[in-house]
């Protein structure tokens, strides 16, 4: 069968052509799926711009009992601006040590063969099945004995440590994907180890890389358990997830400073998403066509 003849019945199959009932089935699910996330992501957004009557008479009216000084109320109420910058700072500084620590650990176990390189492996794979609050306790201890309990730079520490199995993995299965033959031409022309790594590895991983950055920034911006068992109630040191909480003790019947609070702490994930997007679904389209 030729090509002209292969579009041809592709164009006329019916049901399972791309122009089939299929393809509007799919294309009304995925909209009723986009709605599903858009709708509570709207709702949060206009209730924190409203008073406790709007949000209750007139939930999903943008224009029903404005009032703009719930962001001004919750950042003074439960000084999210030392908390944002202690988040930040935790979270940029643990991020990059965990690339630091994860590249050359994915580097080796991708150049590795046996039996060894194979158990390192599954052993990084653990590290999914132990759940996060088995290891409070040996944790907390540590942070005591290395006298940085209550502090940020623990969690710094710690943060890496619960992010490079996942980190590991990734970047090892994106390194086998890199042709031996570019590595043996890099041998050829004098390169080490670290040569190799800087120069061939690290740029041709770059797009999985992207998405173990965002991935880990994410579960870091977001930790809560162990930031508020670490960092404690000193308001020098908490992050922006332990402080948020305190706004339903201080309002409880003010729903929209407490919405205007949880908007606050989520414009840095929507804007590094925003920025990062396009890299990190190429990323994952580039896998998924290598699979």
């Amino acid at each position: 069968m030729t090509r002209t003849a292969i579009r041809t019945a592709t164009r006329t199959a019916g049901p399972l052509g791309r122009t089939g009932p299929l393809k509007y089935l799919a294309h009304t699910g995925v909209w009723l799926y986009t709605a599903l996330l858009l709708v509570p992501l709207y709702y949060l957004v206009i209730s924190s711009l409203k008073s406790n009557v709007g949000i209750l008479t007139a939930p999903f009216s943008p224009f029903t009992g404005v009032q703009l000084g719930n962001f001004g109320k919750a950042m003074n109420q439960a000084t999210l601006g030392p908390a944002l910058l202690n988040q930040a700072y935790i979270t940029l500084a643990a991020s990059a040590l965990t690339v630091v620590l994860a590249v050359p650990a994915a580097f080796a176990l991708a150049r590795a063969e046996g039996r060894i390189a194979t158990a390192i492996e599954r052993i990084f794979a653990l590290g999914f099945l132990i759940p996060g609050f088995a290891a409070l306790v040996p944790t907390v201890l540590l942070a005591i004995s290395l006298n940085l309990f209550h502090t940020r730079e623990f969690l710094i520490l710690f943060l890496p440590a619960s992010a490079m199995p996942l980190s590991v993995i990734l970047l090892a299965q994106a390194m086998r994907t890199i042709p031996k033959e570019l590595e043996e031409s890099a041998v050829l022309d004098g390169a080490g180890s670290w040569r190799l790594l800087r120069s061939v590895y690290f740029p041709l991983s770059l797009p999985t890389l992207t998405v173990v950055l965002i991935l880990n920034f994410l579960s870091f911006w977001n930790e809560y358990f162990f930031a508020l068992v670490i960092t404690g109630p000193d308001t020098a040191v908490r992050t922006a997830q332990v402080a948020l909480p305190t706004l339903s003790q201080a309002n409880a019947s003010q729903y929209g400073v407490l919405a205007a609070g949880i908007v606050i702490t989520l414009i840095p994930v929507y804007v590094l998403y925003a920025f990062f997007a396009d890299k990190m679904e190429g990323a994952v389209l580039a896998g998924a066509l290598k699979g």
